[in-house]
């Protein structure tokens, strides 16, 4: 008899346990569809730029730009790393993260590593290496206005020779089933392309365009707006991939639930089944021995 009870009280938390992570995982898809809009709707805007800065540099002609220069001898490098403030997201944080230490242990100088998100603090806490910087107070959706200013500092470090390299650890979104952790190179810039390989579509044709400033004095403020715009895009990405690891975390976990469910509900009729037996053949033992 105490084991039937067991057995219920047990299913009635897993089915209690259920109920939360459908309710996660049904949040998360909503999430999910409203940061996968955003990250198309800016997509645009990205490949323009950078269209309008080839058709710059094909102008120019040569180009000389401080966040373009190399500087070999800065004592460090940065790296920014987008993790998330809440967990139950599957591997989400585990993979960025390890690329993160990676990067940072492949590193011949040392690396000021900004933080951003809970988890990739407290992990980086635990492994007990130094952060320069700490960002948690950033929300689901991300705003470039939160963004620009992280930029503004990393390419003024950048250009006073602070720092020779800036590089960005995060989840890369490529569709709703492959996200892929990755550390891509935000500064220096890599020369933009000067002919038509690289660019597609109506860029890729000969245009006469009239400037107003100058070529080079547009391409002066075009590149610095780049950078901001690749890393709003990182950002942007890594919490289109967070949603996505956290929907398919919940689902596994309510599927799992679900299977839990079955097996402890099937127990549970064989302890029944058993002690009705058990019941019955008392019964009959007791009418055997009164006749």
């Amino acid at each position: 008899m105490a084991n039937r009870r067991v057995l219920v009280k047990r299913r009635k938390a897993v089915r209690n346990i259920r109920k939360i992570t459908r309710t996660m995982q049904l949040i998360a898809t909503a999430r999910f569809q409203a940061t996968f809009n955003r990250a198309v709707a800016t997509r645009p805007y990205s490949q323009k730029l950078g269209e309008l800065v080839a058709d710059l540099a094909r102008a120019s002609g040569n180009i000389d730009h401080p966040l373009m220069r190399k500087n070999p001898n800065a004592p460090k490098s940065a790296l920014v790393v987008i993790s998330s403030n809440r967990g139950l997201c599957g591997g989400y944080n585990a993979g960025v993260l390890r690329k993160a230490v990676a990067h940072v242990e492949a590193q011949g100088k040392p690396v000021d590593v900004h933080m951003v998100g809970k988890k990739g603090v407290g992990y980086f806490r635990f492994l007990g290496r130094p952060v320069a910087e700490r960002i948690t107070h950033l929300a689901d959706e991300v705003r470039y206005a939160e963004i620009e200013p992280i930029a503004n500092k990393l390419m003024e470090q950048f250009v006073r020779g602070e720092i020779g390299a800036v590089y960005v650890a995060y989840v890369a979104f490529e569709s709703a089933s492959r996200q892929t952790p990755t550390v891509t190179q935000l500064l220096p810039l890599a020369p933009p392309p000067v002919a038509g390989a690289g660019v597609s579509g109506a860029s890729a044709k000969a245009v006469e365009y009239e400037f107003s400033p100058e070529p080079a004095e547009l391409l002066a403020a075009l590149l610095p707006a780049s950078v901001r715009m690749r890393l709003f895009q990182s950002f942007v990405e890594a919490v289109v991939s967070e949603h996505v690891a956290r929907m398919v975390a919940m689902k596994a976990a309510t599927d799992a639930a679900g299977d839990m469910i079955k097996s402890l509900t099937r127990r549970y009729n064989r302890a029944r089944q058993t002690h009705i037996t058990m019941e019955l053949l008392d019964i009959i033992g007791g009418a055997s021995s009164l006749s």
